[in-house]
């Protein structure tokens, strides 16, 4: 089953100085991290932030291709976690077919941003990524785990300010 998520912000690792995808249950409590890299942790705030470039970056240039031969993203998700990486589809649909397309959750979250589009996550993704810790498996009984669980417990929207990329 799959949970509705939105993206509350971005952080940075104190640790290892990646930045931190934090997506928040839409209807519930749950939080999930994902370590993301810089130019996608950029592509993100600067949505979230609706800051305009005079040209088109990446994200921007995919979506205008998108509207201008007449297909929409349907929504993405978020499906697996292996091996410490996390795997995403994003669901396309044109005048004639539906497809899916095969996608890092960094890309394909930047694209739902800009499409309006929903953001999916898969029960099992989130179940198995509260047992991740800074890149690294970790049990979340462990006291690591349990202070990383908490933090993400507790954090709103208004814990994220500006971000300095």
């Amino acid at each position: 089953m799959f949970k509705e998520m939105k993206v509350s912000g971005i952080a940075i690792d104190p640790v290892t100085n990646t930045p931190i995808m934090i997506l928040r249950e839409v209807d519930g409590e749950q939080a999930m991290p994902i370590w993301i890299g810089l130019l996608e942790a950029t592509a993100i705030a600067t949505e979230l932030e609706k800051i305009q470039f005079s040209r088109p970056m990446t994200h921007d240039l995919l979506r205008n291709i998108l509207k201008e031969v007449g297909a929409g993203v349907v929504k993405i998700e978020i499906i697996d976690l292996r091996e410490n990486t996390f795997y995403a589809i994003i669901t396309i649909i044109t005048r004639d077919r539906e497809f899916q397309v095969d996608a890092r959750p960094s890309d394909a979250i930047a694209l739902a941003l800009r499409t309006d589009s929903p953001i999916y996550v898969h029960e099992t993704v989130i179940d198995k990524s509260k047992r991740m810790e800074m890149g690294h498996k970790a049990e979340v009984h462990t006291e690591e785990g349990k202070k990383w669980a908490e933090i993400l417990e507790r954090l709103s929207p208004e814990d994220f300010g500006k971000y300095k990329m």
